[in-house]
């Protein structure tokens, strides 16, 4: 799970395996496999960090 903040500051964590798309509109909206959305803070190239070093600790991707 990714951790990720609301617009609102509201911290939440989220499955970075269910999301389909992630637009900077200017703000950052996830869109998931489901068709639900997120507004948070984080934007685009942070949360692509973050999927990259969750992704790494669980094993997906090598430990480079």
């Amino acid at each position: 799970m990714i951790e990720l903040t609301r617009l609102n500051g509201k911290v939440f964590f989220l499955n970075p395996h269910q999301i389909e798309i992630i637009e900077e509109t200017p703000d950052t909206i996830i869109t998931l496999n489901s068709g639900q959305r997120y507004v948070v803070k984080e934007s685009l190239d942070k949360i692509v960090e973050l999927i990259i070093e969750y992704r790494k600790k669980i094993g997906i991707l090598g430990n480079e």
